[in-house]
Formats: structure tokens, sequence, C-alpha cells
């Protein structure tokens, strides 16, 4: 497939991310940072359901409340919004991030939300560009691939701060088979029935990641999970039970 990519990217506050957020609250241990970007962007494709304009808008707070020497309180909601739609087209924003946990110092880190699956943390090496990074494997809504409902996850870095270095992630992930669930209109959702699509749910599911950062700048990692098929997907000869 021919296809050519036309971006311009509008900072509408800064871009995102953690060193250029704008800091909107700081005072007793409580922080507050909002980010965010328009990007106006557009494809030309040979492909009609790719060809046109694709532009967009996000946003997103990330939040902490420190309680105690070792235990700090922690938050991100991260919100997208398409700015090619017509005024009152429906199913135009969704959230696209939304998850709270607990940091216990050098014991690591707990969280419960809407986030990125641990497959992601090895992706993510190779989604670095403004577009089309990571596309191999990068699936919203698919298992634990990419950002996803339903998922506790324990990290830890430096391994308990005993070898600077060794990462890790244990990941658990709810069911999901409600109907409606997904971001977008299309990206989990069936246009006709407003269910999810079969290929969009999973059963409960376990995964995990590692990695381990060299001091000359290379990191080797490695990810992997396992997950149960829904009884929609069993019923409909969807797999053989396990992803």
């Amino acid at each position: 497939m021919n296809r050519k990519v036309l971006a311009l990217l509008v900072p509408a506050l800064l871009v995102a991310g953690a060193a250029n957020a704008a800091e909107i609250y700081n005072k007793n241990g409580n922080k507050l940072d909002l980010y965010g970007k328009v990007d106006g962007l557009r494809y030309f494709s040979d492909n009609a359901g790719d060809d046109g304009d694709q532009s967009y808008a996000r946003i997103g707070f990330k939040g902490e409340t420190q309680i105690n020497d070792m235990l700090t309180g922690y938050g991100q909601w991260e919100y997208n919004i398409k700015v090619n739609t017509t005024e009152g087209e429906g199913a135009n924003s969704w959230t696209r991030l939304g998850f709270a946990g607990l940091k216990f110092g050098e014991y690591g880190s707990f969280d419960y939300g809407r986030n990125y699956g641990v497959i992601y943390d090895i992706e993510a090496w190779t989604d670095a560009l403004p577009e089309f990074g990571g596309d191999t494997y990068t699936q919203t809504d698919v298992y634990m691939l990419g950002r996803t409902n339903g998922v506790a996850t324990y990290r830890n870095t430096d391994f308990f701060g005993l070898v600077e270095g060794l990462n890790f992630a244990l990941q658990y992930q709810g069911n999901n088979e409600d109907p409606g669930a997904g971001e977008g209109t299309t990206n989990g959702s069936d246009a006709d029935s407003g269910s999810r699509k079969l290929a969009r749910e999973n059963g409960d599911g376990f995964g995990m990641s590692t990695s381990y950062d060299f001091d000359f700048g290379l990191s080797l990692g490695a990810a992997y999970s396992s997950s149960d098929r829904t009884d929609n997907q069993v019923t409909r000869g969807y797999g053989d039970g396990h992803h």
C-alpha cells in the first residue's frame, strides 16, 4: 500500500511527557502536571479507509501526593479528541489512560486502571516516531499489547535497590467483554451493534516483563503474557481458549 503522511505538530500546552509537562501545582508534597498537544495530520493513501484528515488534540494530567517518607500516591488521566469530524458526530473522543496507584520507595509501585500492557514495555522501544512507530504489534484493547482496560500492575526498578539497571513488572488483566468498550468509534466496538469486537475481547490473563540497562547505553528486555479467551471467542471458534 502506498501511503504518505503530512504531519504538523502544534504544541497546545507543551509537548507530552513528564520532562516537558506544565506544572500546575506543587506544594506540601502534592504535585499536578498538565500536558497536551494538537496534531494536524493528514494521510495520503490509495486505501480509502486511511486517506484523509487524521487530526486530533490530546490532553492529560499527572499527579502525585506524598503520603509519608516511603509511600507516594500517583495517578494519570489522558484524553484524545478527534478534530476531523463534523459537529454533533458521535464517538469522536475517548480516554486513552486512566489509572491510580501507590509507590513504596525501592519496593516498587502498584497501580490499577486503563494503562499500557506489559508487552508494550518492550515494544515501546520502537514506538519513538511521531507517527507509525511500533506498528508491528501495537494494538489498543487487544490483551496486553498496548493501552487496555482493567490492568493491575506491579513495577520494580533496580530490583529492590539491589541491582542497578534490573527492572521488572508483573501484571494481571481482568475479563473485558462489555459492550461499547475500546477507544474510538471503530477501534473497540462494532459499528452496528455497539458491542466489543471479538478480537478486542479478553478473558483473565497475566503478563510480565523484564529489562536490564547496561551502563554503556544498551538495554536488553523481554516480555510475556497469557490470557483466557472469552466465552464469545470460544463459542465462535476464535482460538483454542488461550492467547
